[in-house]
This record gives structure tokens, sequence and C-alpha cells, in this order.
């Protein structure tokens, strides 16, 4: 069964955020390697429940928002039934660099989130 793996938070001035997680709840922040500004977010120990996440600049006029990812076999796959169950794919199928593939989705009350299929050897076309 699909699960939230992941979790991405979109903030004006990520350091203002970060340095805020820090103090509130000691959350570690680790630059990601990739093409764009992006910060992995550790909210724990693997052996406590809980899920870890990502953090992000706000970028054209994103509001403040949280995105909840599902762990999905097929991306490809699960776009059709978001789209044939009565939701929308919001941003397309795209390649994560040594991550995986991502889309970005609407339920049928304008609720976002993310559905994330694993791969490694997932590389940007271009």
């Amino acid at each position: 069964m699909p699960r939230v793996v992941h979790f991405e938070m979109v903030a004006d001035m990520p350091e203002r955020a970060m340095k805020f997680y820090k103090e509130v709840f000691g959350w570690e922040f680790k630059k990601w390697d990739g093409p764009q500004d992006y910060w992995f977010v550790k909210t724990g120990e693997d052996s406590q429940p809980g899920i870890n996440g990502g953090l992000t600049p706000k970028i054209n006029q994103q509001s403040g928002r949280v995105t909840n990812s599902i762990d999905v076999p097929s991306v490809d796959d699960f776009s059709k039934k978001v789209s044939t169950s009565g939701g929308k794919i919001v941003r397309p199928k795209m390649a994560i660099p040594g991550i995986g593939y991502l889309a970005i989705c609407e339920d049928t009350d304008g609720n976002s989130f993310g559905i994330i299929q694993y791969d490694r050897n997932a590389r940007i076309d271009r």
C-alpha cells in the first residue's frame, strides 16, 4: 500500500526557516548536491516513527506550503489513477537526478500531494 514517505516545505527565506526548525525541534538540514537549491530535512532517528523531508526556496510566487509525497511503484500508472478518479496532475512527471521521478497532483478538494517513484538512475533528459 503506498505511504507518505517525504514532505517538502517552501520558504521565502530558507535560512530563516532552517534556523527556526533547528531551534524549535532540533531538525538537521543538509544541502542537496543537485541542480537547484534544496535541503534535506532530518526530523529524527530512523528507529523512530516519522518521516524526513525537504526545504526549497519559494519560486514564481508559490505560497508557503507543505506537500506530502507518497511512494508509488509507477508515477505513470498512478498519474492515470489520479486523473481517472477526479484529481489533477499539476506538475507532470519530472526526473530528480539520483532520486527518482516525481509528479505533483491535486485531489478532488484541491489539496496538493506528490507521487514519487524511487529510481537512482533517474536523469533529466535535455
